[in-house]
């Protein structure tokens, strides 16, 4: 048996096959389908809000994230496909992102 791997290629533009080039693009805020809810469980019993279902890159998720925590006032996270806002904004994250155009429902 022979394993092969190359140490030195002369091609600028060679590329291994195995390289991931799935990069996943974010969805246009009309395209997004967005779910905002009130958790506690796991908490200690403090009341967060989560912001479910943004389809994009990590980047542009805690940018969003930075924005949603600037008009709240408050602190948060963005990690796993999900935004998690300290204490209970619903009707002000709903209104905010609505008035970005995403498609949003409260569950």
């Amino acid at each position: 048996m022979f394993i092969f791997s190359i140490v030195y290629s002369t091609n600028s533009n060679f590329k291994f096959d195995d390289e991931d080039n799935d990069e996943v693009k974010t969805l246009a805020p009309e395209k997004q389908k967005l779910t905002i809810s009130i958790d506690s469980k796991k908490r200690a019993g403090k009341t967060v809000t989560l912001i479910k279902g943004f389809i994009g890159k990590e980047e542009d998720m805690e940018s969003l994230s930075k924005k949603i925590k600037t008009c709240c006032g408050t602190g948060g996270s963005a990690k796993e496909g999900e935004i998690i806002i300290q204490g209970n904004f619903k009707d002000k994250i709903f209104t905010f992102l609505s008035n970005l155009k995403y498609n949003v429902k409260i569950k």
